[in-house]
């Protein structure tokens, strides 16, 4: 059985070449969906011997459903240019699509975030799942537009072993991440009739976000980047509602 590898790209230089040597041993070919990088990205990916398809930025699920098009591996791998495929998961999974008789469609994977440098545990951060390895002939599509989700025909399975997610590298990259995702999501919910936004209503969404990451899933335990991760994430809630209250009041 051939499994293709898809990986989206744009401007993907220092990351690419980490995320291309965990998959090679692993891969029989790799799909490169580009959006008009500037940098060496293109290079980098030639040099693995990668196939690059350039299209332009049409969100998440546009790319990896495009990509999926140019796939010809009878498994489908969707990794991001920050994800590294652990040789534990790699041996799993080739152990998994050679079975004869596999009774699974796709299979979701634990994923481990490393944030500012350090392994997260706690705070909802891990385990992580995400629905990434599928039988083409089982593939539906990606839909949604912000955390897009897989659709696959059939039941799915869990694998053991971590995708491994270099993200949220520093201060300045999550401020930035903040600041266009911020504004896509406030779109979103403003286009679906959110009640007006109001001053007890953004404080509730940030305590919420501090119960649920601190308290109930203990991201205190992750020390002091878990903390900041903490503070973070309800800053981040805080500025997809000042958004959205925003727009209701233009």
């Amino acid at each position: 059985m051939k499994l293709s590898v898809i990986v989206l790209t744009k401007n993907e230089e220092k990351m690419l070449p980490g995320c291309l040597r965990s998959v090679h041993q692993l891969a029989d070919e790799i799909i490169i969906v580009d959006s008009q990088s500037t940098d060496k990205t293109l290079e980098i990916a030639k040099k693995f011997g990668a196939k690059v398809f350039l299209h332009k930025w049409q969100g998440f699920s546009e790319q990896k459903n495009y990509g999926f098009k140019k796939a010809n591996g009878d498994w489908i791998l969707f990794l991001d240019a920050d994800e590294r495929v652990t040789p534990e998961l790699r041996e799993e999974i080739l152990q998994e699509i050679k079975k004869p008789k596999n009774l699974f469609s796709g299979y979701d994977i634990p994923r481990l975030n490393n944030i500012l440098g350090k392994d997260l545990y706690f705070g909802g951060w891990y385990p992580d799942y995400q629905r990434r390895l599928v039988k083409k002939d089982k593939f539906k599509r990606w839909k949604g537009r912000l955390h897009e989700q897989m659709l696959v025909d059939g039941p799915t399975g869990k694998l053991k072993s971590n995708i491994y997610h270099i993200t949220h590298r520093d201060l300045s990259s999550m401020i930035e991440k903040t600041r266009e995702w911020s504004k896509i999501e406030a779109g979103l919910l403003c286009k679906a009739d959110h009640p007006p936004v109001t001053w007890w209503r953004i404080l509730r969404i940030m305590l919420t976000e501090f119960w649920e990451r601190g308290i109930k899933k203990q991201g205190w335990r992750d020390g002091t980047v878990g903390w900041i991760e903490i503070i973070f994430q309800m800053f981040s809630r805080f500025i997809t509602y000042a958004r959205l209250w925003e727009m209701q009041n233009k």
